[in-house]
């Protein structure tokens, strides 16, 4: 008799819907994937514990408050959880590089730091995989201004002449790139800097 594979996504409505047992499959399901994943960046299995059941408290808590987007993807979300919470255990122990972005929306600083280890660069490196993601979203003439200043290291006047548009609009284009961006950070609770 061959037993059928329920989908995440089944257990996930199931766990909603008052089955306990379906959260501890899921849980069965992915620990050692997502263990090995914490345990990769943290190299220290009381932390690497420590961080596995406060991933799963935050998906306990998100899924009983009806949070939780069901899109079909359970672990890229859980994964997710838990590299923010990776993240914050580094900030905590104050291990990631401090930053100056003197009130300013500077997610920039992060990819400019020289005094990086191999702990910081994958941050560093999660970080401008996450950064490119987020200007991808943007439309095309912000995400145009965004490239040519921050990555080109264009003055205004130049993105001015470069595009066609007055340096009113350059601005005013980088301006609301950096709106959206930080929509998108907020909406998806991605951690970019300290």
């Amino acid at each position: 008799m061959k037993k059928e594979l329920v989908q995440d996504s089944q257990l996930v409505s199931n766990y909603i819907n008052g089955n306990e047992n379906a959260l501890s499959i899921l849980i069965e399901r992915h620990k050692q994937r997502i263990y090995s994943f914490i345990y990769s960046k943290v190299y220290d299995r009381d932390v690497t514990e420590d961080i596995f059941q406060d991933t799963f408290i935050k998906v306990i808590r998100t899924l009983k408050r009806g949070k939780y987007n069901e899109e079909g993807k359970f672990l890229p979300w859980v994964m997710r959880i838990a590299h923010n919470l990776v993240i914050d255990h580094f900030r905590k122990n104050k291990r990631m590089p401090k930053f100056d972005n003197t009130g300013e929306f500077s997610i920039f600083s992060v990819l400019s730091d020289s005094s990086l280890n191999a702990e910081k660069t994958i941050i560093k490196d999660q970080v401008e995989s996450d950064v490119r993601r987020i200007i991808e979203e943007l439309p095309e003439d912000q995400k145009q201004v965004l490239l040519m200043r921050m990555y080109q290291d264009m003055s205004f006047k130049e993105i001015s002449e470069r595009t066609g548009v007055s340096i009113n609009t350059a601005l005013g284009r980088m301006r609301y790139a950096l709106i959206n961006m930080r929509k998108v950070i907020d909406q998806n609770n991605i951690i970019l800097t300290n």
